[in-house]
Order: C-alpha cells, then structure tokens, then sequence
C-alpha cells in the first residue's frame, strides 16, 4: 500500500463541514469558526468559539430563566477531534472557568479534561448529530450550573433541563 498524507474530516468530508456550519449558524449564530485553535501540547484544531444561546431546547423557555441568567451567557470553545464525525467534538466552558475541584464530580457534569459531559454514554452520539447539538445542550447544562451554585439544586439532571420538566418550578422561583 502506498504511503499517502493523511488528511483531515475537513477535506474528507466537506459536506459534513458544510452541514456543521449551517447548523452552528441556525442554532447558534454567535459562535465563530475557528481553522486555527493550537490545542493541548500545541496541537492544532479547529472549531468554535463564541456564546452559547440562553435556550436551547425546542419546548418553550420556562419562566425564570432570563431572571437567572441576569444579562450572564456561556462562552465556549468547541473542539473538534480527527476522528469526527464518528467521534463527537468537545466543549469546553471558557467563561465561566469551573474551579478545577468541580472536574469528575457527577453534580456537575464536567470531565476531567475540563470538557462538559452532555451525553449519558457513546451511543448518544450519531453521525447525523451536530456540534450545533452540543453547543444547545450546554446552553441547558449553564441554567443546571447555575442552579446548582445557587444551592437550588444538589447536582445537575440526568437527562438535562430540556428533556427534564423537573427544574422548571426551581427557575420559578426567579420570578418572585
């Protein structure tokens, strides 16, 4: 077999490269591409970086949410690894940084590596889902993260805010 240049998803994929921008830009327009991220050891990357939406989900923004937020949104860093789309991008709160002591604590939902853990398992992913997907996803796991440092919640959802109704009379209490 000959030697041959490995290349990137990027160029052995473009359509999905295609279908990742259109869905980063319906789903969450104030994150910008980035072909240029130098990540982990100096490796370099591509992604996103920007804000997150303030809601996410497709059921309607329960009352108290803009309350919590209070003018606040998640500022993130979507990495994607080689291996994408079979292997799904990373995302990585910027703003706010979780205390290091928060990492690998199930209450809060965030990896050892910094990265927020927004799936129950591997098969959560599929290759038809997005980054887009992730990014509305953590925009849920911000509202969980603020209720938790609030002391309204012990830890954070398992299937998260936009599934689980469960957190919308917390969030009501915003309102009062």
């Amino acid at each position: 077999m000959p030697n041959r240049p490995a290349i990137g998803w990027i160029e052995a994929e473009p359509a999905v490269l295609e279908r990742e921008k259109d869905a980063m830009a319906r789903h969450a327009p104030e994150m910008e591409w980035a072909d240029d991220l130098v990540w982990r050891g100096g490796r370099r990357a591509v992604g996103w970086r920007g804000r997150a939406p303030t809601w996410g989900a497709a059921r309607p923004k329960p009352p108290g949410v803009d309350e919590l937020l209070a003018g606040q949104r998640l500022e993130l860093l979507v990495v994607y690894p080689e291996a994408f789309p079979v292997v799904p991008a990373s995302v990585y709160p910027i703003d706010p940084d979780p205390p290091l002591d928060r990492r690998t604590l199930h209450r809060w939902h965030i990896n050892g590596d910094g990265s927020l853990c927004l799936m129950q398992s591997a098969g959560d992913w599929q290759l038809t889902d997005t980054a887009a997907d992730l990014v509305r996803k953590a925009a849920g796991w911000f509202i969980e993260y603020l209720l938790v440092e609030d002391g309204k919640l012990d830890g954070m959802t398992e299937r998260g805010i936009f599934e689980d109704t469960s957190v919308d009379s917390k969030l009501a209490e915003y309102t009062s």
